[in-house]
């Protein structure tokens, strides 16, 4: 049994540094990508704070298809280059949204959220899935985040 228990006084980089570390002692020893992803955004979901909504969506057939989840129920499919997810998947950059009211083309799965952060995980240069965080908060995501999800995704690149 794991039980991982954030402390949330912690800063950002120590947060997102045992975030990574408990991903890493989940995903190590499994080989299958749906299992660990699933594990992994229930991490995300307990440690980050402020979330409405933490997930993959996975590159299929050329399009993001819904991964594991944690939150409301969400946009199944989207199309590369629509959406922040679709940016993220179609340029291989990391989209921070401070507003996704302001993002054009933005597509709304839950009315409630407010911000966003999508963080590509590409294997050999080539994305194979997004990772998605919504805030019901404006403005909640900021450049630590965004590095502390690249190193998440980038340690999950060959476990996905």
């Amino acid at each position: 049994m794991y039980d991982f228990r954030p402390d949330a006084a912690l800063p950002k980089a120590e947060l997102y540094r045992q975030l990574i570390a408990a991903a890493a002692a989940l995903t190590e020893a499994e080989r299958d990508g749906i299992a660990n992803m699933a594990n992994v955004a229930a991490l995300m979901w307990e440690y980050l704070p402020d979330l409405n909504w933490a997930g993959f969506y996975r590159v299929v057939d050329g399009e993001l298809v819904l991964g594991p989840f944690a939150g409301r129920p969400a946009c199944i499919r989207i199309p590369l280059g629509q959406g922040v997810c679709g940016a993220a998947a179609a340029s291989g950059a990391t989209q921070l949204v401070p507003d996704v009211h302001a993002f054009p083309g933005h597509i709304a799965c839950d009315a409630a959220s407010r911000s966003e952060l999508v963080v590509p995980v590409a294997r050999d240069r080539v994305v194979i899935a997004v990772i998605d965080l919504d805030s019901p908060l404006l403005a909640r995501f900021d450049s630590e985040d965004a590095a502390g999800v690249e190193a998440l995704a980038a340690m999950l690149a060959t476990r996905i």
